[in-house]
């Protein structure tokens, strides 16, 4: 059988999304407008005479950073090699000095042989929950104007390897995303975003300085749902206590994990500022 490598057309894209959904990777309705935003030549696919055969992202934020993630292959074509071939060619295109993943924890030695090392764990923490909105007076909606305040901050705090600004302008102007955050003294002490899922809502990202403003914009967030009888989800670095002790003071539940790895030097980020990670297909 003759297979075709190639990059995905936009429209294209949505496929992968919807096998995202099928693999339990519960996407958000927005994602893949904002996904593909960010670097329209990093998503690709294997073809078959049946159409989209195996996908995989390898999106670039710069020359300095990468993030591979969406690598799926179509359940007729598993076994076969065709997803190993997809991803030789893509990582072979990759420039990036740094590239990172978000992998599932037993395919970590299959990784390992493609040059990436692990660098720590993520959790994803699921449950049902209801909240009101906090009083601060410090609590103010992000919108598309504060695009670049938000970089500053997430740079400023090594919240991100890179500056996203792309990335930002459609996560945060998306229309069903809600972006708020804390006023700080230089600007933002922390902000979060919450999206409406294939099943409930997700946070992401979550950064604060602390528990209480993490907590603070936890609330916040969940009360703008209008269906607050659906589960959220939140994604949290192992190792962060603190993001624990939120996840299990709401009493979520962990409901797996994945192995964070990266070929190339392996970034500094402040995790302890991350009580949400914005997601595991970007980073």
């Amino acid at each position: 059988m003759t297979d075709k490598i190639r990059r995905l057309k936009s429209f294209e894209f949505a496929t992968a999304v919807d096998w995202a959904a099928q693999e339990g990777w519960n996407p958000g309705f927005s994602d893949a407008d904002a996904f593909f935003n960010t670097d329209p030549l990093g998503f690709w696919g294997a073809f078959d005479k049946q159409g989209l055969a195996a996908v995989i992202s390898a999106v670039h934020y710069n020359s300095d950073y990468g993030f591979v993630g969406f690598y799926i292959c179509r359940p007729d074509r598993r076994g076969e090699g065709l997803g190993l071939r997809l991803w030789e060619t893509v990582l072979g295109e990759a420039v990036a000095k740094t590239i990172g993943l978000d992998g599932v924890v037993d395919q970590q030695e299959n990784y390992r042989k493609s040059g990436f090392e692990l660098a720590h764990r993520n959790l994803r923490f699921g449950g049902v929950l209801s909240a009101s909105t906090p009083p601060t007076d410090d609590l103010f909606e992000l919108l598309i104007n504060d695009i670049a305040i938000i970089d500053a901050f997430e740079q400023t705090c090594n919240l991100f390897p890179e500056s996203r600004i792309e990335f930002l302008r459609g996560w945060i102007s998306t229309e069903k995303h809600t972006a708020l955050a804390l006023r700080g003294p230089m600007g933002l002490r922390g902000y979060g975003v919450i999206r409406p899922c294939r099943i409930g809502h997700k946070v992401g990202p979550l950064f604060a300085d602390n528990i209480d403003d993490a907590r603070t914009l936890f609330h916040a967030l969940l009360a703008t749902r209008k269906d607050q009888d659906q589960p959220i989800y939140l994604d949290i670095p192992d190792g962060n206590e603190a993001a624990r002790a939120l996840v299990e003071e709401h009493g979520m539940q962990a409901e797996f994990e994945t192995a964070r790895m990266y070929r190339g030097k392996a970034p500094e980020l402040n995790l302890g500022m991350t009580f949400g990670i914005t997601s595991f297909e970007l980073g």
